[in-house]
């Protein structure tokens, strides 16, 4: 809850008690349990990646915002971008009823939705820094990128596995197709590649 407060704050965020709730709303969301990769533990990794590239963002408080708000809304049965488009609407309420100025939650919203397709414009550091952060895991080592993957698979039992695979390799083949998983300078260097061949790999599988 510290770096929730902390990123409030920073953000500008006037009533306390308002901070409390969301946060406590927030891990709430993060902690159902229907859920094996989009947990508490994807949000700490997301928040990790932008603490080591804050540099790059214009707002990095706001990105912080943004990757707390990102997934807090989650429901596998959802289709298309309901989800982004439920958690950015969450978290305009909650920045809202915590005191944030009107243009950091419109900024946080903007960013939330930018998760559903993950392409972002040339001049958005901000956007490219939470993008990024969030499509860390695909540079993993193949083992902890299967762990993910796996971990989807779970979230989605409920699907039957023939439209599982189809559904999976869309989202893969998309992701494949984007000019450039990552677009900050260090993350391209270090994580593309690797990206790419643990997409790759998987999309093989499934098909």
């Amino acid at each position: 809850m510290e770096r929730w407060r902390d990123a409030a704050r920073a953000a500008g965020a006037t009533d306390p008690a308002g901070v409390e709730r969301a946060g406590a709303r927030l891990l709430a969301g993060w902690r159902e349990p229907h859920r094996h990769y989009h947990t508490v533990t994807h949000l700490r990794a997301v928040l990790d990646v932008v603490d080591a590239y804050a540099g790059s963002a214009r707002r990095p408080d706001l990105v912080r915002l943004a990757a707390w708000c990102h997934d807090a809304v989650y429901d596998p049965r959802a289709g298309g971008d309901a989800n982004e488009r439920a958690s950015a609407e969450l978290a305009g309420e909650l920045l809202t009823a915590a005191g944030l100025p009107a243009a950091a939650v419109t900024g946080v919203r903007r960013l939330v939705l930018l998760t559903a397709g993950h392409a972002v414009g040339p001049d958005d550091p901000d956007g490219a820094l939470l993008c990024d952060a969030d499509l860390a895991v695909l540079a993993a080592p193949p083992a902890d990128y299967d762990r993910y993957a796996a971990a989807v698979r779970r979230e989605y039992a409920h699907v039957p596995d023939p439209a599982f695979r189809a559904g999976r390799a869309a989202v893969l083949a998309n992701l494949l197709a984007l000019p450039a998983l990552y677009r900050l300078p260090e993350p391209h260097a270090r994580w593309e590649s690797p990206a790419r061949a643990n997409l790759t790999r998987e999309l093989a599988t499934l098909r």
